[in-house]
């Protein structure tokens, strides 16, 4: 039951760290795109920022505790998987987004 306890505290803040990128990322689009700058500008001007890399890394690594523990808690409900099986191709998913995702963020901003 601690770590039931301890997953859902998880995931509560990984939703309020995803609730706050999703707003940044957002205002940020609207704000380049209303300034009139390309997706080569954008990228031009980001490229090589640590501060956009550790804010769109703080982004992957939200996603990457997020999604598979409510992943996990949808198996269950819906589909009774639970245990160690369970578990286990959860956190290999979560690897798989983290890789994705910072393979995403190095090639934007490296």
């Amino acid at each position: 039951m601690r770590s039931q306890t301890f997953l859902w505290i998880v995931q509560r803040a990984s939703a309020a760290v995803l609730a706050l990128c999703v707003l940044v990322h957002l205002a940020t689009i609207i704000y380049a795109v209303r300034g009139g700058l390309t997706g080569a500008e954008i990228l031009a001007r980001t490229r090589g920022s640590a501060a956009w890399f550790a804010f769109y890394s703080l982004f992957v690594l939200a996603v990457t505790v997020h999604a598979p523990i409510g992943l996990r808690a949808v198996l269950g409900e819906w589909l009774g998987w639970r245990g160690r099986s369970s578990d286990l191709t959860l956190l290999l998913f979560a690897m798989l987004l983290a890789w994705m995702g910072m393979r995403a963020v190095r090639t934007v901003f490296a």
